[in-house]
């Protein structure tokens, strides 16, 4: 497996050198001042690639992540044969440069979403966490999406109604900037007043319209991706449930089915997250694994711990729900199997997704879920389970 690492660019707070010390070599990035829908030229990929490799310290760009797919693609509306041109030229210019793994979603207007950025965990860290309760306040009073009642638990419901009640201004702020933090790249955050008029241009787009739309896609771009030897790999929801009114399309094994058979080639793949795909209630995510090994072509690693209401916390990466170890096996089996078929893309490149922040992590203004030590600690311990599974 290929340790890799999670670096936002220059506006990283984490230096590349740092990366270096953590023991990985491929670097997961992105071009996150192109605006969505535009070319990414060879020249700046070039550029981003000569800014890792500069350094002289044997980190590689491995995977982009992402290559952001247009709200418009989404939608099904827009100048759609642009778009797709577009996707189609930056996956070109992307193996030009020699990039071969390129992770994306499929998140109507947000990304992962979290109502807490600073959950506490023991010794004095801090978590990120969904709460069930505060996003119910968010959509039912702050954003006052009243049908939203149906999508919650009676008593998630009147807790969410308790908590706005004891809120004050300070309280719904950070709520709102918890939530909007899972929006990467450099562009703007949404007020709740943009966020609704954001979500009012989905109204009537339901699971089946997204679902089409997506079909489309990926049969306007796998085509030209298996032409270059790239592998797409789509990220599942996170969390992986309807939310904001949006529909989700990217949550269980049923969703990953119908993706992959969409267009049933290689090049069609999956990211697998076992701390998005772990926080829906009823995924085995090792057996999802299992299932869909054959079209895994990049892993993030975390785990969750989940509660009864349909909150969830992010947990130590061999702690949680998802038994780390097993998925770890399937993996290795997997890459096993691809080197026995002589496969180039035996080696599956890994990062570890998150982490808590802890010791000088704290204050340090890291991007939400992205510290040094907390991510090296997955890391380490990533590596050791990896390690000792080779050597069993």
């Amino acid at each position: 497996m290929i340790e890799s690492w999670r670096w936002f660019g220059p506006v990283d707070k984490i230096s590349l050198a740092e990366v270096a010390q953590t023991g990985a070599v491929g670097v997961v990035t992105a071009l996150h001042d192109i605006p969505y829908g535009e070319v990414w030229s060879v020249d700046a990929i070039t550029e981003r690639q000569a800014m890792i490799g500069r350094a002289g310290l044997g980190l590689q760009w491995n995977v982009v992540e992402s290559l952001p797919v247009h709200d418009d693609i989404k939608r099904g509306s827009g100048d759609l044969d642009r778009l797709f041109a577009n996707y189609r030229q930056s996956l070109a210019n992307l193996s030009t440069c020699g990039i071969g793994v390129v992770c994306y979603n499929f998140m109507p207007v947000l990304d992962w979403t979290r109502t807490t950025l600073d959950a506490p965990v023991r010794g004095g860290g801090t978590a990120l966490r969904f709460d069930a309760v505060r996003m119910a306040a968010f959509e039912l009073h702050m954003l006052g999406r009243q049908e939203a009642e149906a999508d919650y638990p009676a008593e998630v419901v009147a807790q969410a109604g308790a908590w706005i009640a004891a809120s004050d201004a300070v309280a719904r702020e950070a709520l709102l900037a918890s939530i909007m933090a899972g929006l990467p790249g450099a562009f703007d955050r949404y007020s709740v007043a943009a966020l609704r008029e954001t979500l009012a241009r989905y109204a009537g787009i339901g699971h089946d319209d997204l679902r089409s739309n997506y079909a489309r896609f990926l049969a306007e771009v796998v085509p030209t991706a298996a032409e270059l030897g790239i592998r797409l790999c789509v990220h599942p929801d996170d969390p992986p449930r309807d939310i904001l009114g949006l529909p989700r399309i990217v949550s269980d094994a049923d969703d990953i089915d119908f993706i992959l058979q969409s267009e049933a080639n290689v090049a069609n793949g999956l990211t697998l997250c076992s701390g998005s795909l772990g926080a829906h209630p009823d995924n085995d995510v090792v057996a999802i694994a299992e299932r869909f090994a054959d079209r895994i072509h990049f892993a993030h690693l975390r785990n969750v711990a989940k509660e009864p209401d349909g909150s969830f916390q992010e947990a130590d990466h061999l702690d949680g729900d998802t038994d780390m170890v097993a998925l770890l096996r399937v993996l290795l089996a997997e890459e096993a199997r691809r080197r026995d078929e002589g496969r180039e893309d035996a080696d599956v490149p890994f990062r570890p997704d998150h982490g808590h922040e802890i010791g000088p992590d704290l204050g340090r203004g890291a991007h939400p879920g992205y510290p040094l030590v907390g991510r090296l600690r997955g890391l380490a311990e990533l590596r050791g389970v990896v390690a000792g599974l080779q050597a069993a």
